[in-house]
């Protein structure tokens, strides 16, 4: 794992910095606490036992398909400008140097955290999720791209004030974990499905319908600890094949809820190509 990286680590239980390890197959804290880096690259920095299992590997099969067909790339390109403008705001001149670090929290695959440090050369970046299946592919979404296996509804395994950006895309939101491992002028990026947001097939295919008020749900959690600087909603319509559409269902949360042969029948009846609305809301926050 990059130093540049590690160097922002922290150990899980009684958060002391870690080190890699001379034979590079663990990261160790100076209480000779041991964590595994598995031979996919990512790090274990679990601790106890986690209620979430997070995507299974099916789920994320289907999502590193739909996203390699660049159907979300709006999103990954909404990210890239809007972490290149907070990286150009933030002074990195204080206790961890000249290179910011982009996290992303429930990275899933890691695309687009893999985006956008493609659009900070001088960025190192952190994929933390809590699926194996995921990390495998986040370990290797970029060249100066870590991964560790984490549960972000728990502490982050993160230095107080080492993140300059960090990424939440479809994804749970810790406000005070988030709080502690934010630069003071860092920027904290979240990505939701906009009310209409695949609204073409919410009722086709009986999925999961998205909660009108969540813009404000989202906000409202994170308001004790953040402000909201700026949102945005980016729209595309996609003509997808009922197999791309079936892809899409397997890799979200739907996927938890539909009966394979119910949706079958029901893609059946849709008429190719399939018009598809994606819609996302990006809000950018600045630490209180």
């Amino acid at each position: 794992m990059d130093p540049r990286i590690v160097d922002r680590l922290r150990c899980p239980v009684c958060g002391e910095p870690l080190a890699q390890a001379t034979d590079l197959s663990t990261l160790r804290c100076p209480r000779r606490h041991s964590f595994d880096i598995a031979r996919q690259g990512y790090v274990n920095l679990l601790t106890g036992r986690t209620p979430h299992v997070g995507d299974t590997a099916e789920m994320v099969v289907a999502r590193a398909e739909f996203q390699a067909a660049g159907h979300y790339d709006l999103i990954s390109t909404a990210l890239a400008s809007a972490a290149t403008e907070a990286v150009t705001r933030l002074d990195t001149t204080g206790g961890f140097g000249a290179y910011p670090l982009v996290v992303d929290a429930g990275a899933g695959t890691g695309r687009y955290l893999g985006a956008v440090l493609a659009a900070l050369p001088e960025a190192v970046g952190l994929a933390l999720d809590v699926s194996k299946p995921a990390l495998r592919r986040a370990a290797r979404a970029h060249p100066r791209a870590g991964a560790a296996l984490a549960d972000t509804w728990q502490r982050l395994p993160l230095a107080d004030a080492s993140t300059a950006v960090l990424l939440n895309v479809f994804a749970p939101r810790n406000g005070p974990e988030f709080h502690r491992v934010l630069d003071p002028a860092g920027s904290l990026l979240v990505v939701t499905p906009d009310t209409d947001h695949l609204t073409e097939l919410v009722g086709a295919l009986d999925l999961l319908r998205v909660d009108p008020d969540k813009a404000d749900r989202v906000t409202g959690s994170l308001g004790g600890h953040f402000t909201p600087v700026s949102s945005t909603v980016h729209r595309a319509e996609l003509a997808l094949t009922r197999s791309e559409v079936a892809t899409l269902v397997g890799m979200g949360p739907s996927a938890w809820h539909t009966e394979p042969g119910a949706l079958t029948a029901r893609l059946a009846a849709l008429p190719e190509p399939v018009r598809v609305t994606v819609a996302v809301r990006v809000d950018a926050y600045r630490p209180r």
